[in-house]
């Protein structure tokens, strides 16, 4: 691969993606596949000042072998060092990338209870640590770089080096890397133009969307009084701007916890748990999913939205147009990254503070308060969006204004 657009990549997630400050810590969660690429954002991080590069290995084979044949009371704690760790990085401001790469069905075949159960001591052990991170004290960058079995899943009839070498143009494409631009400021001015329709979006002060499609979609929104849109970068509590995925197409919102009604089919299948889930129907009556429903790997799906109460309600509502780049690559990705970024989306469990007004700042009985579901341990995206999809927001006074029609933004 281009060394040189390599080395543009690395310093895009270094620089716009977490924003590394001189004297931070940073840590760096990488597949040992990715180990050069890893490397790299090491070099580049400490040429912009970090104060010092944590590097978190993992490895899909040790992965599995772990969910498979550890003792099965390994899954009912979290090692209580890495809950210490996590909080005491996490108090301290320290950046977190996560290189997003494995096999999609790396873990078939693994007891969707273990997997349940553990997510149930994260969100019990992790809780304090989880909700700094969800709160922005410290800036963090979801990224992604090709790995052979996760390209032969998405390109299976092509040779390994071409299924290698396909991603690569395609993840390249989807973060603005070109061999003769400058893609950090070209992030930069992708970033300001999602925040201008996120602004537009806000003035509007929604009070329910309406979602339809001949998939057979029919679904009432509600949102807070006071919600808000949010799109490309954030800014942490030490006043650091930084983008949280990269790609990033959507502008997002946390809908209203207890006036959700209707039914959401997916438009695309989820990696989740290292399985893959498709054909998914959800009912909801007052916010609540009280029908669960998949073609495939419903048992997983199941298993994930009954790991607590606040898994059962929806905490983001993220608005992509159907004609956007990596929905108009025809690639799917198997990855929820680049997935969700092709197509509108919403997430079951927790919805991010800063999605409400003041969010970031507000425990969390007061933002449960103000209607979004801030209790869960669980955040998993799912795609809605289709060529089709239509979205009605009414007003507060009571107007209806188109929002999407025929998969894209009519505002």
């Amino acid at each position: 691969m281009n060394e040189k657009m390599l080395k543009e990549y690395a310093r895009l997630i270094v620089e716009v993606g977490i924003n590394v400050q001189k004297g931070q810590r940073l840590v760096v969660n990488c597949p040992v596949d990715c180990a050069e690429f890893g490397r790299m954002l090491t070099t580049a991080a400490y040429d912009a000042g970090a104060r010092d590069v944590i590097v978190n290995w993992r490895d899909d084979y040790v992965n599995r072998e772990h969910w498979l044949k550890a003792d099965d009371d390994v899954f009912d704690t979290v090692n209580p060092w890495d809950v210490q760790k996590s909080l005491a990085l996490a108090k301290e401001g320290a950046g977190h990338i996560s290189i997003a790469a494995s096999n999609p069905e790396n873990l078939r075949g693994v007891d969707p209870d273990r997997l349940r159960r553990f997510d149930v001591a994260v969100g019990r052990d992790m809780k304090e640590s989880s909700r700094l991170m969800m709160a922005n004290y410290c800036p963090w960058c979801v990224v992604s770089i090709p790995i052979l079995s996760w390209a032969k899943k998405v390109f299976p009839d092509l040779s390994d080096e071409a299924a290698m070498d396909r991603l690569w143009q395609e993840i390249f494409s989807a973060v603005r890397i070109t061999e003769d631009g400058d893609a950090v400021e070209a992030w930069r001015e992708h970033c300001n133009n999602l925040e201008t329709r996120s602004a537009k979006l806000n003035e509007y002060r929604f009070k329910t969307l309406r979602y339809t499609n001949s998939l057979g979609t029919d679904l009432t929104v509600g949102m807070p009084e006071e919600h808000v849109w949010m799109a490309g970068g954030d800014t942490s509590r030490a006043g650091i701007k930084f983008v949280a995925n990269m790609p990033t197409e959507e502008i997002f919102s946390a809908p209203k916890k207890d006036e959700v009604n209707g039914v959401l089919y997916a438009s695309k299948p989820l990696n989740l748990r290292g399985n893959i889930v498709d054909g998914i129907r959800l009912t909801f009556e007052k916010g609540r999913i009280v029908d669960i429903h998949a073609d495939q790997g419903e048992d997983i799906l199941r298993a994930a939205i009954e790991t607590d109460e606040g898994s059962h309600y929806l905490g983001e509502i993220a608005l992509v147009p159907y004609d956007s780049p990596i929905s108009n690559s025809g690639v799917l990705f198997f990855n929820t990254l680049f997935d969700e970024n092709a197509s509108c989306h919403f997430a079951f469990g927790e919805a991010y503070p800063s999605c409400v007004k003041g969010g970031d700042d507000l425990p969390m009985e007061e933002l449960l308060k103000r209607g979004i579901n801030a209790d869960s341990s669980q955040h998993v995206d799912f795609m809605v969006g289709t060529a089709d999809l239509s979205i009605i927001g009414t007003t507060e006074d009571g107007r209806e204004i188109p929002v999407f029609v025929d998969g894209n933004f009519v505002i």
